[in-house]
């Protein structure tokens, strides 16, 4: 068996725990640059806002509506994902972390006389914990699992658990459910699956697995019997960590300076470190990019990019942060306004397995080692902020965040106060 944990619209539940007066109230969280709708409560939902929607055009909604907009704030939403991570981890010895919101719970083996009352209680326990609402599905298999968490979310009587195992129960969930809300199949698959009359998820499962297997390949059959029971899709349990990290932002505003758009690089090469290393691993290939607002017509465009290559393969924060910079310089072009810049690392190895050429000079390469690590600690202990390179200027990324509460849970001057009197 297998267990989906989902948390129920989980940016504005994060929003909730710390502001109880918007219980059944309409709230959003928007993107970055308060761009368009990223997380929406059942009550926004019910009013037409739809996700991925643009803030200009709900505007008169939210205004009608009285509607509660907050600036997406990721590191408190990060923060809560690992405290609902950890109250599941009081129920099983492994978890997979599908997605900040989503976990799977590996049940084979555990002794679980009632599944549904199991799902249940562990939708109970992390509302008690961490007050966030999740959805709790168990199933035969992890394609199932997800079906039944969605089917908390529409009925309430489930009590954010529900168990779904015997045929029957599956066969009556499945003739109803869209073919396009199952896990794995997507928009392209779905286009073909409804010029051939498939529209629900059971109507998918009566198909012949030779038919499924020439349009859909093995991915299709492998949704295809997970669907029907044999279960195909294993818990991950490997950390061997991401092969390429990318940290990008669209400013709030368009760019034209080159020292300002350097500084912006200079951080997200300082952020691309910061992940590169909490997975202890070493990068050897770098790219560098900006880009013009596409929508502005009415404005000149270009797109530019570079790429860096590594002698040896490399997480110095020293080494990063100046060739992101200087590779910017090379290609900024005057004459435009930036709205957007990234930093890309790729073909990242472990540090374990970095090769290191026989004319480095050593004592650099150690005075290097010790002191990005060094940087580490400081970070870890006081804040990402806490050291930054001159490259960097403020360290401040240029993005429009009006609406973003505080960091309740991730710094100190942010901790809500409270008064006995």
């Amino acid at each position: 068996m297998f267990a989906l944990a989902d948390c129920n619209n989980f940016f504005v539940s994060c929003e909730r725990v710390f502001r109880p007066e918007l219980n059944g109230r309409p709230v959003i969280v928007l993107s970055n640059n308060d761009g368009c709708a990223i997380a929406r409560s059942n009550e926004a939902k019910a009013l037409g806002i739809k996700m991925g929607a643009p803030m200009f055009k709900i505007r008169d909604i939210v205004r009608k509506h009285n509607v509660e907009v907050f600036s997406g704030n990721m590191a408190l939403y990060g923060d809560m994902s690992k405290r609902v991570r950890w109250t599941l981890e009081e129920f099983v010895p492994f978890i997979e972390v599908y997605s900040i919101d989503e976990a799977f719970m590996d049940l084979r083996g555990m002794n679980i006389s009632d599944y549904d009352a199991f799902a249940k209680e562990v939708s109970a326990r992390c509302w008690r914990n961490v007050a966030i609402p999740v959805s709790v599905g168990v199933s035969h298999t992890k394609t199932l699992a997800k079906i039944a968490a969605s089917l908390c979310k529409k009925y309430p009587k489930l009590r954010g658990g529900c168990y779904m195992a015997r045929e029957q129960d599956i066969e009556k969930v499945l003739r109803k459910y869209p073919v396009g809300d199952v896990w794995g199949i997507g928009r392209k698959s779905v286009a073909k699956l409804t010029d051939m009359g498939v529209h629900t998820a059971w109507n998918f499962t009566r198909l012949s697995e030779g038919l499924v297997r020439s349009i859909f390949g093995l991915t299709g059959v492998r949704t295809w019997r997970e669907l029907r029971g044999e279960s195909c899709v294993e818990l991950d349990d490997r950390d061997e960590g991401r092969q390429s990290i990318c940290v990008s932002r669209s400013f709030s505003h368009e760019i034209t300076d080159c020292a300002e758009l350097s500084e912006q690089v200079a951080t997200f090469a300082a952020q691309v470190i910061e992940k590169l290393r909490a997975q202890h691993s070493a990068c050897v290939e770098m790219v560098v990019f900006a880009s013009t607002n596409r929508f502005r017509e009415d404005e000149p465009q270009t797109a530019l990019s570079r790429a860096v290559l590594f002698d040896v393969a490399t997480s110095d924060h020293r080494k990063i942060i100046s060739s992101a910079v200087h590779s910017l310089r090379d290609i900024f072009r005057s004459g435009y306004g930036y709205k957007k810049a990234g930093v890309v690392i790729t073909k990242l190895i472990p540090e374990s397995g970095v090769v290191h050429s026989l004319f480095e000079d050593g004592r650099a390469r150690e005075k290097e080692v010790k002191l990005s690590s060094m940087l580490d600690n400081i970070k870890h202990s006081f804040g990402r902020d806490a050291v930054r390179f001159a490259s960097q200027g403020s360290g401040k990324v240029a993005s429009a965040h009006e609406r973003q509460s505080p960091h309740y849970t991730t710094l100190w001057s942010d901790i809500p106060t409270v008064k006995i009197e």
